[in-house]
């Protein structure tokens, strides 16, 4: 037994008083003589033995009843634990993902763990809690109240490693204390086998809420199919998290404008089609009927004005059909020069600039390709058989790519594609691997392999690329090649045309990179903005002569249809959703863990933790006592004769 204030223990020295009253026998019998003395004698025997029996026990009752009040007073308890003693440290981490939007038993699991903690937790216990993208150290329930009540679903989740490094950085450096780290997590399946690194100096406890949701369908992604003078046919990806559904209404809207409803069945994933039409501007926004989880409910595109991309062929003696048959009308402008013919005041103004098979690089046009490099543009360099290698390497100087290095009159077969290479990124369904492998005859060698996009037989490259600019180690005209009739030429030319002005897309991630080109020209002092009904954002960018490259990553951080604004001008518009990973229904089963407390409520979790600081208060027995032996001292007094 312990006390919470021992000092006034103490006072239980004051029992020595009625000890002394007792013992000098303040109250003293009075004689009276009477005549039969020998009648007498022996009353006052009697008398005499009941009264010193009376005095002693209300001598000990008066003595218990101080004794059992200085006792409460000093307050006195039991400890649950024998870690009662040490510093108690507690760190909460409260996944508030999408998938935190399932219902549970009262609400949604989010909304459950945030009741627990403000009714479980006393209000001025000190804590440390830190979401997905909130952080709040050592603070107290009742400063955290109104930011709990109000807290919202984040687009992005931390993983479970970053999770556990970041609650172990919050505690204090004490290395006495018991650390307490809490995770609230409905512990989605991500991939990865979870696993937590022991740690003797905390205690982890994980608290996996469990859901009523069985089924979830979600919008996932959409592409345009086929593409006509009129109509474009936008194509719809729903995945279904359960078993067969059937008559699930899919709506198209352009603004608040219902545009075509339609009604599918769904296993595991389906498409459903929708026809819109070409050369429209459209704010469009897909909606289905589904009761689970909300954000994944609502799909945001757009379809905007599309500039053709300006490319510029400066031409030896070959010939340039191929190329023209790759940048057609409907999405390039394509212009084609001799070198004796060409107005450098053009280049400017291109996106993409491709010198084919000149046999020596002029010094104006060395210049004009190296402003052209600085100001954004994309450059592609394709050999003749006779070049001036000296001319060529300050080209390749001022782009920074490798030199050639030596010629080689040995056929070679181009055998390999790197898929990881940015400017093949999405442009193969799957992996080329039984194709008819092209050929050259004559070629240069480059001075490095380094970031090479197509690649010989024997490892060394046949294109390279190193950010805006590419170069091919020998010239396609037909009689040195036939990689002109490769299905790998339109790939790799149509992407690098594609990629030379980098339209929007019809929709953007939310917590991915993203790189928007804005064809614009604005002001030295002028900047773009993201608009929407609720916010406004100024994103990283960079300015270039003829666009504005976006940079968004994190930001916005809500779904919707944004717009790009020059002050108040709107230049056009960009869709930002969701992220679709939390729309998986795939739980880890935490009972494998060896090194963690599991359970399925935060209450519970919290009583448990508060279980090892809690006592068993004794002082209101004292009180009980007290007045037991001061009911009891009053019988004495009263009844005992």
């Amino acid at each position: 037994m312990q006390f919470k204030h021992p000092e006034l223990l103490y006072a239980l020295l004051l029992l020595v008083i009625p000890i002394l009253i007792h013992l000098f026998q303040l109250r003293r019998f009075q004689k009276v003589e009477f005549t039969n003395v020998k009648f007498l004698k022996s009353v006052k025997l009697q008398t005499r033995k009941s009264s010193q029996l009376k005095k002693w026990l209300t001598l000990l009752t008066r003595m218990l009843l101080l004794a059992c009040a200085i006792i409460a007073f000093a307050q006195p308890f039991i400890p649950n634990t024998e870690d009662f003693n040490d510093t108690q440290e507690t760190v909460i981490y409260l996944d508030n993902s999408f998938s935190m939007q399932a219902k549970g038993s009262n609400g949604t699991l989010l909304n459950e763990a945030i009741q627990d903690i403000i009714n479980t937790l006393p209000e001025d216990e000190v804590i440390s809690l830190f979401t997905n993208d909130e952080t709040y150290t050592n603070t107290t329930v009742k400063a955290l109240k109104n930011d709990l009540i109000q807290l919202t679903h984040s687009p992005s989740q931390l993983n479970y490693d970053a999770v556990y490094l970041k609650g172990k950085q919050l505690f204090s450096k004490d290395e006495a204390a018991t650390k307490n780290l809490v995770l609230v997590s409905d512990f989605q399946q991500n991939g990865n086998p979870l696993k937590f690194q022991p740690d003797s100096t905390l205690q982890l406890k994980l608290v996996q809420p469990k859901s009523n949701l069985v089924s979830n369908i979600s919008i996932d992604s959409l592409y345009v199919s086929n593409v006509s003078a009129e109509t474009l046919d936008v194509n719809v990806v729903l995945s279904n998290q359960s078993s067969p559904i059937d008559n699930i209404s899919v709506s198209l809207f352009n603004d608040d404008i219902l545009l075509a409803k339609s009604a599918i069945s769904i296993d595991k994933k389906e498409e459903t089609t929708f026809t819109v039409p070409n050369n429209t501007i459209i704010n469009g926004k897909l909606v289905i009927d589904d009761a689970n989880l909300q954000y994944d409910n609502t799909f945001y595109f757009n379809i905007n004005s599309k500039p053709k991309i300006k490319v510029l062929a400066i031409n030896g003696n070959s010939d340039d059909s191929f190329l023209k048959r790759i940048y057609t009308n409907d999405e390039f402008d394509y212009k084609s020069f001799k070198l004796n013919a060409l107005n450098f005041n053009l280049i400017p103004d291109q996106n993409l600039i491709i010198i084919n098979e000149i046999d020596i690089v002029s010094d104006a046009l060395i210049t004009a390709i190296n402003a052209f490099k600085k100001d954004g543009g994309y450059t592609l360099i394709i050999p003749s058989k006779n070049i001036d290698l000296k001319s060529y390497n300050q080209v390749f100087n001022n782009l920074n790519i490798s030199n050639y290095a030596a010629v080689n009159t040995n056929e070679k077969r181009i055998t390999s594609i790197n898929y990881n290479h940015p400017l093949l990124t999405n442009a193969f369904y799957s992996k080329v691997t039984n194709f008819q492998y092209p050929k050259v005859d004559m070629s240069y060698q480059f001075s490095s392999n380094a970031n090479s996009v197509l690649s010989y037989e024997d490892g060394s490259p046949f294109l390279v690329g190193n950010g805006h600019n590419f170069a091919f180690s020998s010239a396609l005209n037909s009689d040195n090649s036939n990689f002109k009739n490769s299905q790998l030429i339109v790939p790799v030319l149509y992407n690098m045309g594609l990629q030379s002005l980098k339209l929007s897309k019809l929709y953007y991630t939310i917590g991915k990179p993203n790189s928007i080109a804005i064809n614009t020209v604005i002001g030295q002092d002028d900047i773009l903005t993201l608009a929407s009904n609720e916010e406004s954002i100024i994103p990283l960018q960079k300015t270039y002569s003829k666009s504005v490259v976006m940079e968004t990553d994190d930001l916005p951080n809500k779904a919707g249809i944004f717009s790009v604004k020059n002050k108040d001008v709107t230049l056009q518009n960009l869709s930002f959703n969701y992220n679709r990973s939390e729309s998986n229904l795939s739980y880890y089963d935490l009972n494998q863990l060896e090194n963690a407390s599991v359970d399925s409520n935060l209450a519970t979790t919290i009583n448990t933790i508060k279980s090892s600081t809690t006592i068993n208060a004794l002082w209101k027995w004292f009180v009980i006592f007290a007045l037991v032996f001061l009911i009891i001292e009053i019988l004495l007094l009263k009844y005992l004769k």
